[in-house]
Protein backbone atom coordinates (compact mmCIF):
# COMPACT_ATOMS: atom_id res chain seq x y z
CA UNK A 1 0.00 0.00 0.00
CA UNK A 2 1.37 3.36 -0.96
CA UNK A 3 2.27 5.51 2.01
CA UNK A 4 3.02 9.19 2.03
CA UNK A 5 5.11 11.09 4.51
CA UNK A 6 3.99 14.09 6.48
CA UNK A 7 5.72 16.39 8.90
CA UNK A 8 5.35 15.27 12.50
CA UNK A 9 2.49 17.51 13.55
CA UNK A 10 1.02 18.24 10.00
CA UNK A 11 -2.65 17.45 9.98
CA UNK A 12 -3.94 14.61 7.85
CA UNK A 13 -6.14 15.34 4.85
CA UNK A 14 -9.72 15.87 5.93
CA UNK A 15 -12.77 14.88 3.92
CA UNK A 16 -13.76 17.78 1.73
CA UNK A 17 -17.00 19.21 3.04
CA UNK A 18 -18.30 22.76 2.93
CA UNK A 19 -15.32 25.08 2.35
CA UNK A 20 -15.24 28.39 4.15
CA UNK A 21 -15.13 31.50 1.97
CA UNK A 22 -11.95 33.57 1.88
CA UNK A 23 -13.73 36.23 3.91
CA UNK A 24 -14.37 33.88 6.82
CA UNK A 25 -12.95 35.08 10.11
CA UNK A 26 -11.86 31.56 11.11
CA UNK A 27 -10.51 29.26 8.39
CA UNK A 28 -10.58 25.50 8.93
CA UNK A 29 -6.92 24.71 8.28
CA UNK A 30 -7.60 20.97 8.46
CA UNK A 31 -9.35 21.06 5.09
CA UNK A 32 -7.32 20.58 1.88
CA UNK A 33 -5.64 23.74 0.64
CA UNK A 34 -7.97 26.12 -1.18
CA UNK A 35 -6.91 28.76 -3.72
CA UNK A 36 -8.70 32.10 -4.30
CA UNK A 37 -7.70 35.04 -6.50
CA UNK A 38 -8.15 38.51 -5.03
CA UNK A 39 -7.28 42.03 -6.19
CA UNK A 40 -6.04 44.41 -3.51
CA UNK A 41 -8.83 46.58 -2.22
CA UNK A 42 -10.61 48.82 -1.73
CA UNK A 43 -9.86 50.20 -5.18
CA UNK A 44 -9.72 53.77 -3.84
CA UNK A 45 -6.67 52.83 -1.73
CA UNK A 46 -4.44 51.52 -4.50
CA UNK A 47 -5.85 52.92 -7.77
CA UNK A 48 -4.11 51.34 -10.76
CA UNK A 49 -1.32 49.85 -8.61
CA UNK A 50 -3.37 47.23 -6.80
CA UNK A 51 -1.58 43.97 -6.09
CA UNK A 52 -2.83 40.56 -7.17
CA UNK A 53 -2.99 37.94 -4.43
CA UNK A 54 -3.54 34.19 -4.51
CA UNK A 55 -4.91 33.09 -1.16
CA UNK A 56 -3.54 29.61 -0.35
CA UNK A 57 -4.97 28.34 2.93
CA UNK A 58 -5.34 24.83 4.30
CA UNK A 59 -3.56 21.49 4.50
CA UNK A 60 -1.15 20.42 1.74
CA UNK A 61 -2.23 17.05 0.36
CA UNK A 62 -1.05 14.83 -2.45
CA UNK A 63 -3.84 16.37 -4.58
CA UNK A 64 -2.91 20.00 -3.87
CA UNK A 65 -0.56 20.40 -6.90
CA UNK A 66 -3.35 19.13 -9.20
CA UNK A 67 -5.86 21.51 -7.60
CA UNK A 68 -3.42 24.39 -8.10
CA UNK A 69 -2.91 23.44 -11.75
CA UNK A 70 -6.67 23.57 -12.37
CA UNK A 71 -6.77 26.94 -10.60
CA UNK A 72 -3.98 28.38 -12.74
CA UNK A 73 -5.71 27.28 -15.95
CA UNK A 74 -8.77 29.34 -15.04
CA UNK A 75 -7.01 32.60 -14.08
CA UNK A 76 -4.46 35.11 -15.33
CA UNK A 77 -1.83 35.09 -12.57
CA UNK A 78 0.73 37.49 -14.06
CA UNK A 79 2.49 39.41 -11.29
CA UNK A 80 0.59 37.63 -8.53
CA UNK A 81 1.85 36.81 -5.02
CA UNK A 82 0.86 33.56 -3.31
CA UNK A 83 -0.24 34.32 0.27
CA UNK A 84 0.21 31.15 2.35
CA UNK A 85 -1.45 30.16 5.63
CA UNK A 86 -1.04 26.43 6.33
CA UNK A 87 -0.22 23.76 8.91
CA UNK A 88 1.75 21.88 6.24
CA UNK A 89 1.13 18.32 5.11
CA UNK A 90 2.46 16.03 2.37
CA UNK A 91 6.18 16.25 1.57
CA UNK A 92 5.77 15.31 -2.08
CA UNK A 93 2.71 17.54 -2.45
CA UNK A 94 4.62 20.53 -1.04
CA UNK A 95 7.62 19.97 -3.33
CA UNK A 96 5.40 19.73 -6.42
CA UNK A 97 3.42 22.84 -5.42
CA UNK A 98 6.59 24.84 -4.79
CA UNK A 99 8.00 23.86 -8.20
CA UNK A 100 4.75 24.93 -9.88
CA UNK A 101 4.91 28.31 -8.14
CA UNK A 102 8.49 28.82 -9.36
CA UNK A 103 7.65 27.67 -12.91
CA UNK A 104 4.94 30.36 -13.10
CA UNK A 105 7.33 33.03 -11.78
CA UNK A 106 5.13 33.90 -8.79
CA UNK A 107 6.18 35.53 -5.52
CA UNK A 108 5.28 34.16 -2.07
CA UNK A 109 4.60 35.51 1.39
CA UNK A 110 3.04 34.36 4.68
CA UNK A 111 -0.33 35.81 5.57
CA UNK A 112 -4.08 35.70 4.94
CA UNK A 113 -6.33 37.48 2.46
CA UNK A 114 -9.65 38.69 3.88
CA UNK A 115 -12.43 39.82 1.53
CA UNK A 116 -13.50 43.49 1.51
CA UNK A 117 -16.61 45.07 0.02
CA UNK A 118 -16.13 46.04 -3.62
CA UNK A 119 -18.18 48.91 -5.04
CA UNK A 120 -16.99 48.58 -8.62
CA UNK A 121 -18.57 45.14 -9.18
CA UNK A 122 -15.36 43.97 -10.81
CA UNK A 123 -12.83 41.42 -9.59
CA UNK A 124 -13.22 40.29 -5.96
CA UNK A 125 -11.20 42.49 -3.61
CA UNK A 126 -9.23 41.51 -0.55
CA UNK A 127 -7.11 42.88 2.29
CA UNK A 128 -3.76 41.37 3.26
CA UNK A 129 -3.43 40.32 6.92
CA UNK A 130 0.19 39.49 7.90
CA UNK A 131 -0.63 37.63 11.12
CA UNK A 132 -0.51 33.97 10.06
CA UNK A 133 1.41 30.73 10.56
CA UNK A 134 3.31 28.74 7.94
CA UNK A 135 4.09 25.41 9.59
CA UNK A 136 5.97 22.27 8.68
CA UNK A 137 6.11 21.70 4.89
CA UNK A 138 4.49 25.10 4.30
CA UNK A 139 7.93 26.70 4.70
CA UNK A 140 9.23 24.73 1.73
CA UNK A 141 6.23 25.82 -0.38
CA UNK A 142 7.16 29.40 0.54
CA UNK A 143 10.63 28.65 -0.85
CA UNK A 144 9.08 28.20 -4.33
CA UNK A 145 8.49 31.94 -4.76
CA UNK A 146 10.83 33.99 -6.93
CA UNK A 147 10.73 36.73 -4.29
CA UNK A 148 9.86 35.69 -0.75
CA UNK A 149 8.85 37.74 2.31
CA UNK A 150 8.01 36.84 5.89
CA UNK A 151 6.23 39.70 7.71
CA UNK A 152 7.33 40.36 11.27
CA UNK A 153 3.84 39.41 12.49
CA UNK A 154 3.99 36.00 10.75
CA UNK A 155 5.65 32.79 11.90
CA UNK A 156 7.43 30.07 9.90
CA UNK A 157 7.83 26.88 11.95
CA UNK A 158 9.70 23.70 11.03
CA UNK A 159 10.47 20.23 12.37
CA UNK A 160 11.50 16.76 11.23
CA UNK A 161 9.93 14.70 8.49
CA UNK A 162 8.03 11.79 10.01
CA UNK A 163 5.70 9.05 8.90
CA UNK A 164 2.25 10.61 8.93
CA UNK A 165 0.44 7.61 10.42
CA UNK A 166 2.84 7.53 13.41
CA UNK A 167 3.21 11.20 14.21
CA UNK A 168 0.88 11.20 17.26
CA UNK A 169 3.06 8.90 19.39
CA UNK A 170 6.36 8.39 17.54
CA UNK A 171 8.27 6.73 20.38
CA UNK A 172 5.57 4.06 20.76
CA UNK A 173 5.47 3.10 17.07
CA UNK A 174 7.34 0.37 15.22
CA UNK A 175 9.43 1.10 12.13
CA UNK A 176 10.55 -1.21 9.35
CA UNK A 177 13.44 -0.99 6.92
CA UNK A 178 10.96 0.16 4.30
CA UNK A 179 9.91 3.03 6.58
CA UNK A 180 13.52 4.18 6.89
CA UNK A 181 13.92 4.01 3.12
CA UNK A 182 10.84 6.22 2.66
CA UNK A 183 12.13 8.81 5.12
CA UNK A 184 15.64 8.88 3.64
CA UNK A 185 14.26 9.13 0.11
CA UNK A 186 12.08 12.12 0.94
CA UNK A 187 14.86 13.88 2.86
CA UNK A 188 17.01 13.55 -0.29
CA UNK A 189 14.23 14.94 -2.47
CA UNK A 190 13.70 17.81 -0.06
CA UNK A 191 17.43 18.63 0.00
CA UNK A 192 17.59 18.75 -3.82
CA UNK A 193 14.45 20.88 -3.97
CA UNK A 194 15.85 23.33 -1.41
CA UNK A 195 19.03 23.82 -3.46
CA UNK A 196 17.09 24.08 -6.74
CA UNK A 197 14.93 26.84 -5.27
CA UNK A 198 17.98 28.83 -4.14
CA UNK A 199 17.57 28.08 -0.45
CA UNK A 200 20.28 27.07 1.99
CA UNK A 201 20.72 23.54 3.31
CA UNK A 202 20.72 25.25 6.73
CA UNK A 203 16.93 25.40 6.37
CA UNK A 204 16.68 21.63 6.12
CA UNK A 205 19.26 21.24 8.89
CA UNK A 206 17.15 23.41 11.22
CA UNK A 207 14.08 21.29 10.47
CA UNK A 208 15.85 17.95 10.92
CA UNK A 209 17.10 18.96 14.38
CA UNK A 210 13.57 19.08 15.82
CA UNK A 211 12.14 15.64 16.71
CA UNK A 212 8.38 15.07 16.46
CA UNK A 213 7.85 15.14 20.24
CA UNK A 214 9.17 18.71 20.53
CA UNK A 215 7.23 21.85 19.58
CA UNK A 216 8.09 23.15 16.14
CA UNK A 217 11.00 25.58 15.87
CA UNK A 218 9.86 29.10 14.95
CA UNK A 219 12.45 30.67 12.66
CA UNK A 220 13.86 33.99 13.79
CA UNK A 221 14.13 36.92 11.37
CA UNK A 222 17.86 36.22 11.14
CA UNK A 223 17.24 32.55 10.30
CA UNK A 224 14.73 33.31 7.56
CA UNK A 225 17.35 35.45 5.82
CA UNK A 226 20.37 33.27 6.61
CA UNK A 227 18.61 30.23 5.13
CA UNK A 228 17.48 32.37 2.16
CA UNK A 229 13.87 31.56 2.90
CA UNK A 230 13.23 35.31 2.72
CA UNK A 231 14.78 37.29 -0.12
CA UNK A 232 13.97 40.80 1.12
CA UNK A 233 16.64 42.73 2.97
CA UNK A 234 16.95 41.75 6.65
CA UNK A 235 15.85 44.40 9.17
CA UNK A 236 18.56 46.49 10.79
CA UNK A 237 19.55 45.06 14.18
CA UNK A 238 18.09 46.96 17.10
CA UNK A 239 20.46 48.66 19.51
CA UNK A 240 21.22 46.42 22.44
CA UNK A 241 19.62 47.61 25.63
CA UNK A 242 21.45 47.37 28.92
CA UNK A 243 19.28 45.53 31.39
CA UNK A 244 20.33 44.57 34.87
CA UNK A 245 19.94 40.86 35.33
CA UNK A 246 17.87 40.06 38.38
CA UNK A 247 18.72 36.93 40.31
CA UNK A 248 16.32 34.04 39.95
CA UNK A 249 13.84 33.99 42.81
CA UNK A 250 14.62 31.35 45.38
CA UNK A 251 11.99 28.74 45.99
CA UNK A 252 9.82 29.34 49.05
CA UNK A 253 8.96 25.64 49.20
CA UNK A 254 10.86 23.43 51.63
CA UNK A 255 13.65 21.62 49.85
CA UNK A 256 12.83 18.07 50.83
CA UNK A 257 15.19 15.29 49.86
CA UNK A 258 12.37 13.53 48.08
CA UNK A 259 14.52 12.80 45.04
CA UNK A 260 16.64 10.46 47.18
CA UNK A 261 13.78 7.99 47.09
CA UNK A 262 12.59 8.75 43.55
CA UNK A 263 14.96 6.51 41.67
CA UNK A 264 14.37 5.74 38.02
CA UNK A 265 11.98 2.81 37.76
CA UNK A 266 11.62 0.24 35.03
CA UNK A 267 9.18 2.28 33.01
CA UNK A 268 8.52 1.87 29.32
CA UNK A 269 9.46 4.55 26.79
CA UNK A 270 7.04 3.04 24.28
CA UNK A 271 3.71 2.98 26.09
CA UNK A 272 1.85 3.78 29.29
CA UNK A 273 2.04 0.81 31.67
CA UNK A 274 0.94 -0.07 35.20
CA UNK A 275 3.77 -0.15 37.74
CA UNK A 276 4.04 -0.87 41.45
CA UNK A 277 5.61 1.88 43.55
CA UNK A 278 6.13 0.58 47.06
CA UNK A 279 2.81 -1.26 46.95
CA UNK A 280 0.92 1.62 45.31
CA UNK A 281 -0.40 1.20 41.76
CA UNK A 282 0.54 3.89 39.23
CA UNK A 283 0.31 4.47 35.50
CA UNK A 284 3.68 5.57 34.12
CA UNK A 285 5.70 6.40 31.06
CA UNK A 286 9.28 7.50 30.40
CA UNK A 287 10.17 10.03 27.70
CA UNK A 288 13.48 11.32 26.29
CA UNK A 289 14.22 14.96 27.07
CA UNK A 290 15.64 16.90 24.12
CA UNK A 291 16.28 20.49 23.08
CA UNK A 292 16.19 20.94 19.30
CA UNK A 293 16.95 17.25 18.97
CA UNK A 294 19.93 17.22 21.34
CA UNK A 295 19.57 14.57 24.06
CA UNK A 296 19.85 16.09 27.54
CA UNK A 297 18.22 13.39 29.66
CA UNK A 298 14.80 11.88 30.32
CA UNK A 299 11.80 12.15 32.61
CA UNK A 300 9.23 9.82 34.16
CA UNK A 301 5.58 10.80 34.51
CA UNK A 302 3.49 8.77 36.97
CA UNK A 303 -0.27 8.92 37.67
CA UNK A 304 -1.65 7.55 40.94
CA UNK A 305 -5.02 7.58 42.73
CA UNK A 306 -6.27 10.98 43.80
CA UNK A 307 -9.40 12.20 45.57
CA UNK A 308 -11.86 11.19 42.85
CA UNK A 309 -11.88 14.49 40.98
CA UNK A 310 -8.14 14.36 40.33
CA UNK A 311 -5.10 12.13 39.94
CA UNK A 312 -1.88 12.52 41.91
CA UNK A 313 0.91 13.14 39.39
CA UNK A 314 4.63 12.73 40.00
CA UNK A 315 7.31 14.04 37.63
CA UNK A 316 10.92 12.88 37.98
CA UNK A 317 13.48 14.37 35.60
CA UNK A 318 17.18 13.65 35.13
CA UNK A 319 18.95 16.34 33.09
CA UNK A 320 22.60 16.51 32.02
CA UNK A 321 24.82 18.76 29.94
CA UNK A 322 25.22 17.85 26.29
CA UNK A 323 27.27 19.82 23.79
CA UNK A 324 26.00 23.38 23.67
CA UNK A 325 23.19 22.75 26.20
CA UNK A 326 24.04 23.76 29.77
CA UNK A 327 22.23 22.48 32.83
CA UNK A 328 20.44 25.22 34.81
CA UNK A 329 20.97 25.64 38.54
CA UNK A 330 17.42 24.41 39.18
CA UNK A 331 14.13 23.83 37.43
CA UNK A 332 11.55 26.52 38.08
CA UNK A 333 8.25 25.22 36.73
CA UNK A 334 6.63 22.12 35.22
CA UNK A 335 3.26 22.23 33.42
CA UNK A 336 1.08 19.50 31.88
CA UNK A 337 -1.27 20.37 29.01
CA UNK A 338 -3.80 18.42 26.96
CA UNK A 339 -5.54 20.50 24.32
CA UNK A 340 -6.65 23.73 25.99
CA UNK A 341 -6.52 22.25 29.49
CA UNK A 342 -3.38 22.65 31.57
CA UNK A 343 -2.25 21.97 35.14
CA UNK A 344 0.90 23.18 36.93
CA UNK A 345 2.99 20.84 39.05
CA UNK A 346 4.81 22.00 42.17
CA UNK A 347 8.59 21.61 42.05
CA UNK A 348 9.40 20.02 45.40
CA UNK A 349 13.10 19.45 44.81
CA UNK A 350 15.57 20.36 42.08
CA UNK A 351 19.21 19.74 42.87
CA UNK A 352 22.51 18.94 41.16
CA UNK A 353 24.06 15.53 41.75
CA UNK A 354 27.73 14.67 41.30
CA UNK A 355 27.52 10.94 40.55
CA UNK A 356 26.37 10.93 37.84
CA UNK A 357 26.63 14.65 37.03
CA UNK A 358 22.99 15.60 36.49
CA UNK A 359 20.17 17.82 37.71
CA UNK A 360 17.45 15.72 39.35
CA UNK A 361 14.04 17.34 39.73
CA UNK A 362 10.93 16.06 41.47
CA UNK A 363 7.54 17.77 40.98
CA UNK A 364 4.06 16.76 42.12
CA UNK A 365 0.49 17.94 41.72
CA UNK A 366 -3.18 17.06 41.79
CA UNK A 367 -4.27 17.07 38.13
CA UNK A 368 -7.98 17.25 37.22
CA UNK A 369 -9.47 13.92 36.19
CA UNK A 370 -11.01 15.68 33.17
CA UNK A 371 -7.55 16.46 31.78
CA UNK A 372 -6.32 12.88 32.23
CA UNK A 373 -9.58 11.52 30.86
CA UNK A 374 -9.33 13.64 27.72
CA UNK A 375 -5.79 12.41 27.16
CA UNK A 376 -6.71 8.73 27.60
CA UNK A 377 -9.94 8.92 25.58
CA UNK A 378 -10.54 6.81 22.49
CA UNK A 379 -8.34 7.93 19.60
CA UNK A 380 -4.88 9.46 19.36
CA UNK A 381 -4.29 12.31 21.80
CA UNK A 382 -1.10 13.96 22.98
CA UNK A 383 0.16 15.58 26.15
CA UNK A 384 2.66 18.45 26.38
CA UNK A 385 5.10 18.67 29.27
CA UNK A 386 6.69 22.12 29.49
CA UNK A 387 9.51 23.03 31.87
CA UNK A 388 10.94 26.46 32.59
CA UNK A 389 14.23 27.49 34.13
CA UNK A 390 16.52 30.48 33.92
CA UNK A 391 17.26 30.98 30.21
CA UNK A 392 15.65 27.74 29.00
CA UNK A 393 12.22 26.37 28.16
CA UNK A 394 11.64 22.77 27.08
CA UNK A 395 8.51 21.32 25.53
CA UNK A 396 8.02 17.59 25.00
CA UNK A 397 4.89 16.14 23.42
CA UNK A 398 4.02 12.45 23.60
CA UNK A 399 1.03 10.26 22.89
CA UNK A 400 -1.44 8.08 24.76
CA UNK A 401 -0.44 4.61 23.57
CA UNK A 402 -1.42 2.22 26.39
CA UNK A 403 -3.25 4.88 28.42
CA UNK A 404 -6.69 4.03 27.08
CA UNK A 405 -6.28 0.39 28.09
CA UNK A 406 -4.59 0.94 31.47
CA UNK A 407 -6.30 4.01 32.93
CA UNK A 408 -9.45 1.98 33.73
CA UNK A 409 -7.21 -0.49 35.61
CA UNK A 410 -5.76 2.34 37.66
CA UNK A 411 -9.24 3.73 38.35
CA UNK A 412 -10.43 0.29 39.44
CA UNK A 413 -7.50 0.00 41.86
CA UNK A 414 -8.44 3.40 43.31
CA UNK A 415 -12.02 2.22 43.95
CA UNK A 416 -10.71 -0.99 45.51
CA UNK A 417 -8.41 0.98 47.79
CA UNK A 418 -11.36 3.03 49.03
CA UNK A 419 -13.34 -0.17 49.62
CA UNK A 420 -10.56 -1.60 51.76
CA UNK A 421 -10.91 1.39 54.06
CA UNK A 422 -14.67 0.96 54.56
CA UNK A 423 -14.13 -0.56 58.00
CA UNK A 424 -12.83 2.78 59.20
CA UNK A 425 -16.32 4.24 58.96
CA UNK A 426 -17.57 5.19 62.42
CA UNK A 427 -20.76 3.21 63.20
CA UNK A 428 -23.85 4.96 64.51
CA UNK A 429 -25.92 3.69 67.40
CA UNK A 430 -29.37 5.05 68.28
CA UNK A 431 -28.73 8.11 66.11
CA UNK A 432 -25.53 8.97 67.96
CA UNK A 433 -22.04 8.41 66.57
CA UNK A 434 -19.93 6.26 68.85
CA UNK A 435 -16.39 4.99 68.37
CA UNK A 436 -15.43 1.45 69.24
Amino acid sequence: MARSLAMAFALASAALSSILPASATVVDRTLPMRFDLRLQGPAANCGNKCQVWISASGAITAETPHDFELFTQAHDLAGATVVIDSDGGSVLGAIALGRDIRRLGLDTTVGRVVDVDSQDHGAPRGKFVPRADCESMCGFVLLGGVHRTVPSEARVMVHQIWLGDRRDDPTAANYSAEDLVLVQRDIGRLAKYTIDMGGSVDLLNLALRIPPWEPMHALTADETHRTRLATDAPPAPAAAATVAASPAPSSTLPVARVTDGARATEISERRWTMIDRAGVAALARRQPLTVEGEDIGSFDLMLACGNGDSYDVSYVERRRESGRIRVPAELGAVTMAVGRMSAPLTVVSSERRAQPDELVTYAVGAVPAALIGAFAAVGSHSMLIETKSAGMVTGIRFGNTGAQQNLPRLTASCVKALGNRADLTVPKTRGLASAK
